[in-house]
């Protein structure tokens, strides 16, 4: 199975970090979107597998559409993608299941170890 991954960030060039990451990694289907309103267009659209998506975003930021992605998929798979600061947001939302946190910087080994653990559920 070919994995579909949807990456959210308003900076484009961490979107191509975690692009590149899983490109020289694995065999996947990536798709973007640079804030929360575009990346609930794109997921109704590329229905992933896997959603990677920053926490601060303009427009519409990464727990609103956390939560908006949920209202019509229940069992999604995101990863909030969050700097060392934002932690003590991050605290409400480890309760909900699927969901993971990855801080930036991140380390695209433990990005990896992260997607491979998922992956490995839905085959």
């Amino acid at each position: 199975m070919k994995p579909k991954i949807l990456i959210v960030d308003d900076s484009q060039f961490t979107r191509l970090l975690i692009r590149k990451c899983i490109e020289k990694n694995m065999n996947a289907e990536i798709k973007e979107a640079n804030d929360g309103h575009e990346a609930l267009k794109v997921f109704k659209d590329f229905e992933p597998h896997i959603v990677f998506m920053d926490i601060n975003m303009p427009k519409m930021d990464g727990i609103t559409a956390l939560k908006k992605i949920r209202s019509f998929n229940k069992d999604a798979i995101i990863v909030m993608v969050t700097a060392l600061e934002q932690q003590s947001i991050t605290r409400d939302l480890k309760s909900l299941p699927n969901v993971a946190f990855i801080a930036k910087p991140f380390d695209c080994n433990a990005l990896l170890n992260m997607l491979t653990s998922y992956i490995k559920r839905l085959v």
